[in-house]
């Protein structure tokens, strides 16, 4: 059976890469989202990543901080994680390449968009870090701006719960969870699955977006395989 995605861009939170500890990365997270990656391309699938930074920096912690430095720092932190993905890719044979939207050519190549849909044309697993390089643009937005750029076929919205709820279900046991939901859906019941922006972006650009849980590791499988896991937004 084919997939159902030829390219796909999956946005993984910072905090998932955290595992536990919720600060910081963990090894068995990492090696899990990289197994995930290679079932994808094994099957066909092109790949891209953007990865938040919230498991080393959560944004402005006093009133001190102007909200741009705030969201810089933010924007370094998603940088660490794009590295230590890139490290857990290669050690299982996958060949990556991190770009950045803010130059820093020691350690990852400059964001530029042909070159990416030919890394990932040439099979490679390209990971955007840095956001957007600007501040107050969110990572989500970074994954919609992303996905319309490199045209791919649907965000793979990998968060720590399995779907998109009414209300928080750690919270309120009793949460109503949605299975399909529509863009305006998301901007009219403001779910917080992803800021206005971003979802405007993926309206406005007919991108669906499939929301699934990453500790079951076969569910990034699946969605690419377009199996009604989680929720689907489209």
């Amino acid at each position: 059976m084919e997939p159902k995605y030829k390219r796909v861009l999956l946005k993984i939170s910072g905090e998932a890469l955290a595992g536990e500890k919720k600060v910081g990365l963990d090894d068995d997270m990492l090696n899990q989202v990289a197994s995930q990656v290679k079932g994808l391309r094994e099957i066909g699938v092109e790949v891209a990543v953007v990865v938040g930074g919230g498991n080393f920096w959560r944004g402005r912690t006093s009133k001190a901080m102007d909200r741009a430095t705030a969201d810089y720092m933010g924007m370094l932190a998603t940088v660490i994680n794009s590295l230590a993905l890139q490290s857990a890719f290669e050690n299982m044979g996958i060949p990556t390449r991190v770009q950045t939207a803010i130059e820093m050519r020691e350690v990852a190549e400059p964001y530029i968009r042909r070159r990416a849909m030919h890394h990932l044309e040439k099979g490679y697993v390209v990971i955007f870090g840095a956001g957007t390089g600007n501040p107050f643009f969110s990572t989500d937005t970074t994954a919609a701006l992303r996905a319309a750029e490199i045209e791919a076929d649907v965000i793979l919205l990998a968060k720590k719960v399995d779907a998109v709820y009414d209300s928080d279900p750690n919270i309120n046991p009793d949460a109503k969870k949605f299975s399909k939901l529509t863009h305006m859906d998301l901007l009219e019941m403001g779910l917080g699955v992803m800021d206005s922006t971003a979802a405007s972006l993926c309206m406005d650009n007919h991108i669906p977006i499939h929301v699934f849980g990453l500790d079951e590791p076969e569910n990034v499988i699946k969605a690419a395989y377009g199996e009604e896991i989680g929720t689907i937004i489209e």
